[in-house]
């Protein structure tokens, strides 16, 4: 099997825009990748319309030539946009979409429909509030795949290197094994899969190794791995798999791995993870200090 069977055109893929430099890149990225999908793509802005007459102290309607403003604005973020993506490719069906709603309520929304959700983030903010509450939604409650777009390595800019899975055996690994998988597919890129035998982060300050020492335990921990990958590797068998193994620090590993890939891709939650917890603390730091596009794949 080739994993065809994954690309699903009539799925498009999504993209919020807001004028920002992010979202120009998130685009450009989106554009690129519905491309290769063969999908169409989905330009979303919400105005949020309820949230700017708050702001305003306005609780009924709002001046229309207020709104008529906000509303061109909108507009015009998603004109240039479209022009974007269509000098990505000109083939490209584009749709754009302008919303009353707010922006995380519009893209969790559309990410039910969706093959790919994407947003722009910008900065290295040592906490996850610094790349913005909308984005904290989506990433943990999004449906499906969600991209967050961040600085592009070199490799990631130059559409080269390979794309790299977390895996710890949990349902959002399996989940991210299939989208990584299927990007590697699509990319004609190899694919290095990290496992790490716990989740400790501290590891290299507790004075632990960084490779498993211990001939068993690693034996062990590449037996796991070969395990989740069977399936996988025998649906993409063209898919060239590194497959590497470490004691501990999954986070800090996939961070360092970013640095020349052009994808990284994590489950959104992991072996760890609490019940009810949306986004783990492995993904969670990815997504935040990762030097490439990250991609959080949520089980269904």
């Amino acid at each position: 099997m080739t994993g065809t069977e994954d690309r699903d055109p009539a799925r498009p893929i999504v993209v919020g825009v807001d004028g920002s430099e992010a979202s120009a890149l998130a685009v450009r990225w989106a554009s690129e990748t519905a491309a290769l999908h063969g999908c169409g793509l989905h330009i979303v802005h919400a105005f949020d319309l309820a949230g700017a007459r708050a702001v305003r102290n306005v609780y009924d309607t709002m001046e229309p030539p207020v709104t008529e403003a906000i509303r061109r604005r909108g507009d015009d973020f998603l004109e240039e946009a479209r022009q974007t993506a269509l000098r990505v490719d000109p083939t490209l069906t584009v749709e754009t979409e302008l919303s009353e709603l707010g922006p995380a309520h519009l893209l969790i929304d559309r990410s039910a429909v969706a093959g790919l959700t994407a947003i722009g983030a910008t900065g290295e903010g040592s906490t996850i509030a610094h790349l913005g509450s909308t984005l904290l939604a989506v990433a943990s409650h999004g449906h499906g795949r969600v991209v967050v777009v961040r600085g592009m390595s070199h490799a990631a800019d130059r559409g080269e290197g390979p794309v790299v899975v977390g895996l710890d055996g949990s349902a959002s690994s399996d989940a991210a094994a299939a989208a990584a998988f299927t990007e590697s597919d699509l990319r004609r890129a190899p694919l290095i899969a990290v496992h790490t035998w716990h989740d400790l982060r501290f590891h290299l300050l507790a004075g632990m190794p960084e490779v498993i020492s211990d001939p068993p335990l690693a034996a062990a921990a590449e037996a796991e791995l070969n395990d989740w990958l069977a399936p996988w590797t025998e649906k993409y068998p063209e898919v060239e798999v590194i497959r590497k193994t470490y004691l501990a620090g999954p986070d800090l590993h996939l961070i360092h791995w970013s640095e020349s890939a052009r994808l990284v891709v994590v489950g959104s939650r992991g072996r760890g993870g609490f019940h009810g917890l949306l986004m783990g603390s492995t993904s969670n730091i990815v997504v935040q200090r990762a030097h490439c596009p990250v991609l959080v794949a949520h089980a269904t």
